[in-house]
């Protein structure tokens, strides 16, 4: 994989060490989700103003794309060369334009857990709203049916169980990021504490 966890074989990003144990990592209960009832909503700072809402169907209308690529942990973790497969983000967002001042998203799931990141790192072409890995649909403790996959930022800014795309013009604050974790979370630069700046 390279830094942001892309090509198999390749060093790991500074501070990692790699398992190939991929334990599922969430607080409460696994939400168990009908694709046929399951939306993706998309609202705050859009272009016109308005809230979309994407349905199973929708998502799977739109190209579908693999992206081999690493699940990195904030606890320095990494699981190597994952194949994810699912829909490009910005291909999501496309159906969805933000307003031109709207540089900031939360992305929320199902149960709660929401983290902010910056429109420009969903832009990047390797970030996915997934639905399967290794060829299989995603299992419920792994996110099913949808979760964001954003290679090169930490898992943490990943939601599983993804529900809700909000535009915003300010930076907002995740779970992770309320308690002390880094606002961007960039793995190449390990960026894990908000204290580095």
């Amino acid at each position: 994989m390279t830094d942001a966890g892309g090509e198999p074989g390749s060093p790991l990003p500074p501070g990692q060490r790699a398992t190939r144990t991929w334990r599922p990592s969430h607080y409460g209960r696994v939400p168990r989700l009908d694709p046929e009832a399951w939306t993706l909503r998309i609202a705050g700072d859009t272009l016109d103003g308005g809230v979309t809402v994407l349905t199973w169907d929708d998502l799977a209308g739109l190209p579908f794309v693999e992206v081999s690529a690493s699940l990195h942990c904030v606890d320095r973790h990494s699981v190597p060369d994952l194949r994810w497969g699912g829909v490009r983000m910005r291909d999501v967002l496309a159906l969805a334009p933000p307003h031109p001042d709207a540089g900031h998203v939360l992305l929320a799931a199902a149960r709660g857990y929401a983290a902010g990141v910056l429109l420009e790192d969903l832009h990047h072409p390797d970030a996915l709203v997934a639905h399967s890995v290794q060829g299989d649909p995603l299992t419920a403790e792994h996110g099913w049916p949808a979760r964001a996959v954003l290679p090169h930022l930490y898992g943490f800014k990943g939601p599983k169980w993804l529900v809700e795309v909000t535009y915003h013009r300010q930076p907002q604050q995740g779970w992770w990021e309320s308690h002390g974790y880094h606002q961007r979370a960039r793995v190449d630069r390990e960026e894990r504490w908000a204290h580095q700046g």
